[in-house]
């Protein structure tokens, strides 16, 4: 009986209050929030739209997705698929 491991593709969710509107610039780092680190997209996503629909009523609350799998493997996207 063997188990397939599914490949791991890190994704890191984050947020916290913006400067303005046109930028990321964070208002306060201190403040930023760290939502977690998650094994793929579809998970980061769930918590992300999760954590932005709970700050939805202030405008300057920005949650985002780093694709940390890239930053780990830069040459991994970029890889051909035959």
């Amino acid at each position: 009986m063997s188990e397939t491991v599914q490949p791991q593709l890190l994704h890191l969710v984050i947020g916290g209050e913006l400067l303005d509107l046109d930028h990321v610039t964070f208002k306060d780092l201190d403040k930023v929030e760290v939502v977690g680190l998650f094994p793929n997209y579809a998970t980061a996503y769930a918590a992300w739209k999760g954590r932005a629909q709970q700050t939805v009523d202030n405008a300057h609350m920005r949650y985002f997705i780093v694709h940390l799998h890239r930053l780990l493997d830069p040459g991994q996207d970029a890889k051909p698929s035959h």
